[in-house]
């Protein structure tokens, strides 16, 4: 096969704000073997599996989870087995959307004023959650942040002295032939997240770096989006499993937290109790209860999900559900909302309508500035940063702000690290802290440290 390296047509697309939504296409099968993701509540039940024919690649969340290969339409089979709570078939994933884009002004340095050499001046999301004020009680310094995403620029300026490159890696499965047979970032999601959670605020002699939550903490890219060549075109994809072993293997390596700025679009009531929700749950909760704090975008369909509609894995107990908010700290206009739903909001770039987003003036941050800057592979953009909007831009802050708590107190579990961020939010909301907008507020770096100091 001849291999393609992706255009930024390819890559961007158009100006829809989104951020990696998933499609399913397919089922992952090849030989007439098909892969399924198994919930068990034994080991014995492997023994049963393996005397039924099917084989076992993957074992996640102490053997709770499955990944094995049986014959084309086995679901009803594996779930007569003994010990099976739920079994479906791996699901290919197709990234379904674009990303709402701009380039960074060049004459970045005068534009970044009187904060000096660095692009800080145009971080309106970190003025807001007054990260410079955090920084003077924590900096991240040993915390791991896992980037499940589309990879990290190693190369990148204000990336490549945190990112733990022996500890990154590329999560396709063994039928997948991707182009991209690496961890690292051709497409620049990926890039922007990691910069947004801990870009390391000092981008050498030029000094036009921006600013990350946690800059001192480690990155490491668990990369689940790869591209790979479809009927002659070059896609987006990934599979459920893969997604599922790279939140494993996140606690596994004692990641401090797992960034998750992908889901599915808003899936109906009755698919909660389905294997893959079963499975996802699972996996979510076994992290979690390694210490890792699983930090998810609640995408960007602007729904209710209060009503029993959900989205994978935002809606899963046991993850943070973050959505997005404006210069204004109100909820944007493509962002889920619902009571119950979001734990807190952050910064992700954009105003409550797509009018006011696009405004060039009579608002405080004209477009694109009201979008969120961070990094991107110059390979690819033709420059190193970027705007973004998207829940996939709030979530970040998020996983950023984890590595600032960790830092101070090492020991918190998962659970209560979500505490203190919710506790240390800015209460901006009508009527309060359980706002179906932004659960417990938008978040505040500095006044999450302040409290659990």
């Amino acid at each position: 096969m001849v291999r393609k390296h992706p255009t930024r047509r390819q890559v961007l697309g158009g100006v829809a704000t989104t951020g990696l939504t998933l499609t399913a296409i397919s089922t992952v099968s090849a030989s007439n073997r098909t892969r399924y993701v198994v919930t068990v509540d034994d080991a014995d039940t492997q023994n049963r599996l393996t005397d039924d024919g099917f084989d076992i690649t993957h074992e996640l969340a102490d053997g709770e989870v499955l990944i094995v290969r049986g014959d084309t339409d086995s679901t009803a089979t594996l779930e007569s087995i003994s010990g099976v709570e739920a079994a479906a078939p791996d699901l290919r994933l197709e990234f379904n959307g674009t990303v709402r884009t701009a380039s960074a002004p060049s004459d970045g340095v005068s534009a970044a004023g009187e904060e000096g050499s660095t692009l800080y001046g145009l971080q309106w999301d970190k003025h807001v959650q007054e990260v410079l004020e955090a920084h003077d009680h924590a900096r991240g310094s040993g915390s791991t942040l896992a980037i499940l995403d589309t990879g990290i620029d190693p190369t990148h300026p204000d990336l490549e002295s945190n990112l733990d490159e022996d500890a990154s890696e590329l999560f396709a499965h063994e039928d997948a032939d991707p182009i991209d047979d690496h961890p690292w970032d051709l497409h620049g999601h990926g890039t922007h997240v990691a910069g947004t959670a801990a870009a390391t605020d000092d981008a050498g002699a030029e000094g036009t770096g921006i600013t990350g939550t946690a800059p001192d903490a480690d990155l490491v890219s668990a990369k689940v989006f790869w591209f790979e060549e479809i009927d002659g075109e070059v896609a987006l994809m990934t599979t459920t499993a893969d997604i599922f072993r790279a939140i494993a293997y996140s606690a596994e390596i004692g990641a401090d937290a797992a960034n998750m700025s992908l889901g599915t679009g808003v899936l109906p009531p009755e698919e909660r109790a389905e294997g893959m929700h079963v499975a996802y749950q699972r996996v979510c909760q076994y992290a979690t209860q390694q210490g890792t704090v699983v930090v998810a975008s609640a995408t960007n369909a602007d729904t209710d999900l209060q009503g029993g509609q959900f989205a994978l894995p935002t809606s899963v107990p046991g993850t943070m559900s973050i959505s997005a908010t404006g210069p204004n700290d109100k909820r944007t206009f493509y962002s889920n909302y619902g009571t119950g739903e979001i734990d807190v909001g952050a910064p992700g770039g954009g105003y409550q309508t797509e009018e006011k987003t696009d405004a060039k003036e009579g608002v405080e941050w004209p477009a694109p500035t009201n979008l969120v800057l961070s990094s991107v592979p110059p390979e690819v953009y033709g420059e190193p940063y970027a705007y973004f909007a998207g829940t996939s831009m709030a979530s970040p802050q998020v996983t950023g702000l984890v590595g600032l708590v960790r830092e101070i107190e090492p020991d918190l579990s998962a659970n209560r690290v979500e505490q203190a961020i919710k506790h240390g939010a800015d209460d901006v909301s009508d009527p309060g802290r359980s706002d179906p907008d932004l659960g417990a507020g938008r978040v505040n770096a500095a006044a999450t440290l302040e409290r659990i100091r």
